[in-house]
C-alpha cells in the first residue's frame, strides 16, 4: 500500500499548492502572485514530491501520466487503477481541503470564483474555444510525457530529473494558463471540479479525454525519437 499512499499524498500537494496558490495567493491585493507565481507553484510541487516519494511510487501524480508510463513501457497495467484512484483521491482530499480554507473568507463564493477550475468557451480564461482548449490540453500532455521519459531514461543525467520535469510543468502553465486554466491532470481537474459541480463537472470530459490523448502521444513521439535502446 505504500506506492499508493504516497500517490495520493503528492496528488493532494500537487492540487493544494498548486490550485491553492491559483485560489488563495493569485490575485491577492498588491502581493498576488500571479499567473508567473501560479506556474512555478504546480511546478514546485512535482518537483518536491519527485524528491519527496519518487523513490516510493515513481511520483506520477496524474493518471495521463501514469497512463503514458504504461504506453511507453514504464509501468504495469495492474498497476493503473490503483494508481488512478489514489491519484484522484488524492485531488479530491485536496479540494476539500482547499475549499474549507478559501470559504473562511467573507463572501467567498465557489461558483463565482472558479475555484481553479478548468473550462473552455465562456469558462476559459481567456474565453478560448473547445477546439484550442482540445488542441492545447493534448500538446502539452503530449510534450510534458516526452519530458518525463526523456529526462528519466537510464541515459539522461541521473538526479536531475525532478528539475526537468517541474520546470517543465512551470513552462507548461505558463503557455496554457490563459487558455484552459492548464490541466494535462485529469485529477488536478477533478479535485476542485468536483466542488465547483454545474459547468466545471460538464466540461470534467475534455480535462481527462484530453490529457489521456496527449500522454499516449507522447509516449509514442518519446519511443519514435529514442530508438530501441532507451529504458
Amino acid at each position: 500500500m505504500n506506492k499508493y499512499i504516497a500517490e495520493c499524498f503528492g496528488t493532494f500537494w500537487l492540487v493544494l499548492g498548486g490550485c491553492g496558490s491559483a485560489v488563495l495567493a493569485a490575485a491577492f491585493p498588491d502581493v498576488g502572485i500571479g499567473l508567473l507565481g501560479v506556474s512555478f507553484a504546480f511546478g514546485l510541487t512535482v518537483l518536491t514530491m519527485a524528491y519527496a516519494i519518487g523513490h516510493i511510487s515513481g511520483c506520477h501524480l496524474n493518471p495521463a501520466v501514469s497512463i503514458g508510463l504504461w504506453a511507453g513501457g514504464r509501468f504495469e497495467a495492474k498497476e493503473l487503477v490503483p494508481y488512478i484512484i489514489a491519484q484522484v483521491l488524492g485531488g479530491v482530499i485536496a479540494g476539500g481541503v482547499l475549499y474549507v480554507i478559501a470559504s473562511g473568507q467573507m463572501g467567498f463564493d465557489v461558483a463565482a470564483s472558479g475555484f481553479a477550475s478548468n473550462g473552455y468557451g465562456e469558462h476559459s480564461p481567456g474565453q478560448y474555444s473547445l477546439t484550442a482548449a482540445l488542441v492545447t490540453e493534448v500538446v502539452m500532455t503530449m510534450a510534458f510525457l516526452v519530458i518525463i521519459l526523456g529526462a528519466t531514461d537510464k541515459r539522461a543525467p541521473q538526479g536531475f530529473a525532478p528539475i526537468a520535469i517541474g520546470l517543465g510543468l512551470t513552462l507548461i502553465h505558463l503557455i496554457s494558463i490563459p487558455v484552459t486554466n492548464t490541466s494535462v491532470n485529469p485529477a488536478r481537474s477533478t479535485g476542485v471540479a468536483v466542488f465547483v459541480g454545474d459547468w466545471a463537472v460538464s466540461q470534467l470530459w475534455l480535462f481527462w479525454v484530453a490529457p489521456i490523448v496527449g500522454a499516449l502521444l507522447g509516449a509514442i513521439v518519446y519511443k519514435a525519437m529514442a530508438g530501441s535502446t532507451e529504458d
